[in-house]
Formats: C-alpha cells, sequence, structure tokens
C-alpha cells in the first residue's frame, strides 16, 4: 500500500480500492495537508478556457467541496436555510438538494453566541465523506449524515448537547473522519460558560462515543480557535492533533484520553490551522504571530524538547501553511506570499503577488496553487527561487480553500462552483 493510501484510509476510514486522485474527501484533501495526488492539474486557463462546468450555487458559503468520484457535495446558506447539495462532477448539475436546517448569523451587537464575521456565515464547515456516507456541519450546530442518495441517515446539534457556541466571530471546525469515528471540535471563550471540548459519534449511528472537555486556560477571545484536527499515524498509533487556545496537544482518537501538548504560543485566536509533515507540525500563532515549527509524539508537555524553531516574517492569519520539496508557504491577508526553510525556520523569499489571501493554498506537484480574496489564482514553482509559472483572473471573490480532483481544480467562489480542467 503506498504512503498517499494508507494515509487516506487512515484519515477517513475508508476500505475500498478507489484512487485518491478521484477524491477530495474533506477540507484540505485525501492527507489532510492540501496535497493533490499526481501532477495533472491545469496551470493556464480563462473564464472560458478550460472551464468544464461553472454552476450556480444558492446562497453563499466559505466551506470547500468534498468530492468523490461522480460526486461533489457543497453546504451552503440561502438566507436563513442551511442547504447541503450533490453536484454532478462530469456535468455540473445539481443532482439533489436538502434543506437541513435554518439559522440566521448576527451581524451586529454583542460578541459570540451566533455573531458571525461580515466574510463567512454559518456554512463555513467542510463536508467529509467516506464514500458510501457523507457529513455536514454548520455553524448554528447542526450535524447531519446523509447517504449518497440524499437520505438522512441521522442527525444532531451539538449545540443543544453540550452547549451554546460563544466563540466570538462565529464557529467554523470541520470534523474529521478517523476509521468509524466522526470526530468534532469546539474550542471557545469560556465566558457566559462556554464550553470547548472534543466529542466522537459512531459515524453511522450518530451514538456519542466519547467526549473530552478541552481546557487550555486562555480566556477571552484568545481561547477561541477555527482550527480542524489532523491526524498523525505514530508508528501505528493514531494520534488526533488539535491547535488552539495557545496549545497544541495531541489525543487518542480512540479514547480521547490527551497524550502530549506544546506551549510556545502567546497570540490571539487561532483561523489558521496546523499543518503536518512528517513528523513535524508547522503552525501559525495566533492574530498573525510567529510560525512554529513542532515535532510531534511524546508525552506530557513536550514544548521544551520539541519545538523546533520559530519564524517572527510574515504569517498568515487565516489561511494555513503548506509543505513541499523541504519549503514552508505561506500566503497573508495583505497579499504577500512568503517561503520558509523547513529545517531551519529562515526566510528563503518573500514577495507580495495578491491583495488579500484566505483561501488555504494548494499543492500539487512541484507547484503551489494561491488563490487570492479578490478572485485571482497564482501558480508558483516549489522552489527556493520564486518563479510565478501562471496568473489567472476568475472575477470572483474568492474566500473557501480549493479542492481538486480527477485532474480538475474545484474552486469555489462567492456565486459559483467552477470545474477547471481539461474540456473532454
Amino acid at each position: 500500500m503506498s504512503p498517499l493510501a494508507l494515509a487516506l484510509l487512515l484519515t477517513v476510514g475508508q476500505t475500498s480500492t478507489v484512487s485518491p486522485a478521484d477524491t477530495w474527501p474533506q477540507w484540505r484533501g485525501p492527507t489532510n495537508d492540501s496535497h493533490a495526488p499526481g501532477d495533472n492539474l491545469p496551470i493556464k486557463w480563462s473564464k472560458t478556457d478550460n472551464i468544464v462546468w461553472k454552476t450556480s450555487i444558492p446562497g453563499w458559503g466559505t466551506s470547500t467541496p468534498a468530492i468523490w468520484r461522480d460526486a461533489v457535495f457543497v453546504t451552503t446558506q440561502d438566507a436563513d436555510r442551511l442547504l447541503f447539495l450533490r453536484i454532478n462532477a462530469g456535468t455540473g448539475k445539481i443532482d439533489w438538494q436538502r434543506d437541513v436546517g435554518r439559522g440566521t448569523p448576527r451581524r451586529k451587537g454583542a460578541l459570540g453566541n451566533l455573531r458571525f464575521h461580515d466574510e463567512h456565515n454559518m456554512a463555513s464547515p467542510s463536508p467529509v465523506t467516506d464514500g458510501k456516507h457523507v457529513w455536514i456541519h454548520f455553524g448554528n450546530g447542526d450535524l447531519a449524515c446523509f447517504d449518497f442518495t440524499g437520505k438522512k441517515v441521522w442527525d444532531a446539534n451539538l449545540a443543544k448537547d453540550y452547549g451554546f457556541y460563544s466563540i466570538w466571530w462565529g464557529h467554523a471546525n470541520s470534523p474529521l473522519l478517523v476509521g468509524d469515528l466522526l470526530i468534532s471540535v469546539c474550542m471557545q471563550d469560556p465566558k457566559n460558560n462556554g464550553k470547548s471540548y472534543l466529542v466522537a459519534h459512531d459515524k453511522l449511528t450518530g451514538k456519542e462515543k466519547w467526549h473530552t472537555p478541552r481546557v487550555t486556560g486562555a480566556t477571552s477571545e484568545p481561547a477561541d480557535s477555527y482550527t480542524t484536527p489532523l491526524l498523525f499515524n505514530n508508528k501505528g498509533r493514531g494520534e488526533l492533533i488539535i491547535f488552539g487556545g495557545n496549545v497544541l496537544d495531541a489525543y487518542d482518537p480512540a479514547t480521547g484520553r490527551q497524550l502530549w501538548q506544546a506551549r510556545p504560543f502567546k497570540g490571539n485566536r487561532v483561523i489558521s490551522g496546523p499543518t503536518l509533515a512528517g513528523d513535524t507540525v508547522y503552525a501559525v500563532q495566533g492574530m498573525k504571530g510567529p510560525l512554529f515549527a513542532v515535532k510531534v509524539g511524546g508525552k506530557g508537555d513536550i514544548t521544551k524538547s520539541n519545538v523546533q524553531w520559530k519564524y517572527t516574517g510574515a504569517t498568515p492569519d487565516a489561511a494555513s501553511p503548506v509543505y513541499a520539496n523541504g519549503l514552508v508557504f505561506l500566503c497573508n491577508n495583505a497579499g504577500v506570499v512568503t517561503c520558509v526553510d523547513a529545517k531551519t525556520g529562515d526566510e528563503v523569499w518573500k514577495e507580495r503577488l495578491g491583495q488579500a489571501f484566505r483561501a488555504t493554498p494548494l499543492v500539487a506537484g512541484e507547484r503551489v496553487y494561491f488563490f487570492s480574496k479578490e478572485g485571482t489564482a497564482f501558480i508558483i514553482e516549489a522552489a527556493r527561487q520564486l518563479k510565478v509559472l501562471s496568473r489567472v483572473e476568475l472575477g470572483e471573490d474568492i474566500m473557501a480553500s480549493p479542492a481538486a480532483a480527477s485532474g480538475s481544480l474545484f474552486i469555489r467562489t462567492r456565486e459559483h462552483l467552477w470545474r477547471i480542467g481539461k474540456v473532454r
């Protein structure tokens, strides 16, 4: 079994022989690190050239689509309706649409308790699929499982079951599949008895399997985190890695028991998610703080022993780091792209490419794809010298992170979902 296939198995618990290249089963892809299998993605297109299809999506959202062969799954919010769609990957037509729940983000008034930032809404958490079922989550707490025909298998509401969301700017954490468990996280301001926790549900029944409070000591906005868990295979032992509240820690995914923690961070809330490459996590301290490299694994407090380095240059507030060819690539809210040596933390190069970046970049082969908020794609070589291979304008707001499958890019803009690739 190839390392990529093994990583796919560990991540989503899937057992069929489907090629990872035909899937994007969760936010950040088959290996949960924004790497697209293969190197056949397009590097040039226009609003008309190499556009397989462009589909209008009702309402809007910032979740990334989940893809399994000919099925593309998308969540969105249309007024107060929380919707779930299956789109045909070949034609772009909507196969079916399900009304999951209701919710209205507050845009004014006191922070917390369903107050959302203007740049996102309740359709921020991304779906996850194992090829037979799809699990979706919304920022009002709705959690549900559907089969591929659109039949609801079970549903729940985490805010009702475990307490309201006190996070300042709107809950956005995506769930993760580990074997037969669907694992969700909530990291938030403890004000007014807001609770932070990890919880695992049986993926087919919705029955709670374990629930672990996550106490970091952070208060107010620094306790908030909008990140999604990672899964590390530590010599056959799964480690569920969580980042937020100025703590990077790991848990046994089977029991919810904490394994280790690292505390070099002294920042604010965290939007940029951690990235795992080999046995090292690259994590950006909240509010554009330093980038830290932390070797994972161990027991107890590993801060002194496992923190490798920190980089204090131009770091992101929203987009997650990506790793390629021994380098870490960052893109920040001010439009700056930075390349850092993954072993030393030294800055290799830095250049302003766009106006602003929110979406996490995508790595494919020897290339890195960046998508700016204003709708421009920049494709560069994953190298120590900056070489821009292509610059493409889509002309629509891009907040959602990209997906890739079957040799195509799937880009969600404010109004549409685009499939970009060879038109057959």
